[in-house]
């Protein structure tokens, strides 16, 4: 499965009510380090499909949830697991230090 865009209008369908864990994504077209970890992003949801969704929010289109979560800088990720944050982390990292934190999630 590839990344899931998400909007504050489906976030709790896509994200809180999700049966796998969830990475949420905050980012935006402009961002420099959130382009250079979408690819990433995009091979860690093909590789974990099943086990868990990457979920994607343009914080350009959509606010609410990005500063309901205190969201400053971007790209940020969320662990969603049963509906609440996990874990997160901001700023771009390795893909493998991204799999490495995906993966206390599974």
């Amino acid at each position: 499965m590839a990344t899931v865009p998400v909007t504050d209008a489906t976030f709790d369908e896509e994200v809180k009510n999700s049966d796998i864990p969830v990475v949420v994504d905050f980012w935006a077209e402009w961002c420099g380090p959130c382009k250079q970890i979408g690819p990433a992003l995009e091979e860690l949801a093909e590789q974990y499909d099943g086990q868990i969704k990457i979920a994607k929010v343009d914080v350009d289109k959509d606010q609410a949830m990005a500063a309901q979560l205190g969201v400053r800088g971007i790209p940020a990720l969320f662990i969603f697991k049963n509906g609440e944050v996990f874990s997160n982390r901001t700023g771009a990292a390795p893909k493998a230090s991204l799999e490495s934190w995906i993966k206390e999630a599974i």
